[in-house]
């Protein structure tokens, strides 16, 4: 009897470890003070996708971006018309093991947007530095099968999360150009952009599949997959 209960405890141990692993995965925690990335595998450990820089020879440019946000992103060039401009680990070498990388967006004035999309290994923290931006994210499926939609305006100072791997956007209401910086907490945040993913992939997702899926019917779909997707 004492068997059984011992064995029963240890399930229920086993089984709590698994839930708090699984509820708090994200970027490993580093196990030194810092892993500066570098190309060069001579006498370097690969962690996280970077080798590790000796840190006897790291030098505070290893930790430093000249002028990483000192210019509003292009938003002519983004048929969206909004423009971000990422430092990561691929940008900044010392972020390397940290968990964390940043993001200038810059929206056109009237209908900026930086459309519908997710981080699939970042929770995003969103402030707003200049203009107004309508800002949402949606739920995963729910118990009852639905997905509720969380919006809210914000204006310069105000600052909204969006929570690891949900669908979110934003979108510049006003009629001046908007800037707002971004913090998320990994190195390599990842991004899908709906649109992009659904119609824009090669080989193409089956016409059939979208179709039916979208209630869409199949000329539509094929439309959509002959745009030129950003």
């Amino acid at each position: 009897m004492s068997i059984n209960c011992n064995c029963e405890i240890l399930s229920y141990i086993a089984l709590f470890a698994l839930a708090f692993y699984v509820a708090h995965a994200t970027d490993p925690t580093q196990l030194q003070d810092f892993c500066v990335g570098t190309n060069d595998p001579n006498n370097a450990l690969f962690v996280n996708g970077l080798f590790c820089k000796n840190p006897m020879d790291a030098t505070p440019e290893d930790f430093f971006k000249d002028g990483a946000f000192a210019k509003p992103g292009d938003t002519g060039v983004s048929k969206t018309g909004a423009n971000v401009t990422l430092v990561s680990s691929v940008q900044l070498a010392g972020l390397n093991t940290l968990g964390i990388s940043l993001a200038r967006i810059d929206f056109a004035p009237y209908g900026g947007l930086n459309p519908p999309h997710t981080h699939p290994r970042a929770t995003e923290v969103l402030t707003v530095i200049e203009g107004t931006l309508y800002v949402g994210f949606v739920t995963s499926n729910l118990a009852n099968g639905g997905n509720k939609f969380f919006a809210k305006v914000l204006n310069k100072g105000d600052v909204f999360v969006f929570p690891q791997g949900l669908i979110h956007f934003q979108i510049n209401i006003g009629k001046y150009p908007a800037v707002a910086f971004a913090g998320l907490s990994s190195q390599n945040p990842g991004t899908v952009t709906i649109a992009n993913a659904v119609f824009g992939a090669q080989p193409p997702i089956s016409v059939d599949v979208l179709s039916k899926a979208f209630k869409l019917d199949a000329n539509i779909v094929k439309h959509l997959q002959a745009q030129f997707w950003d």
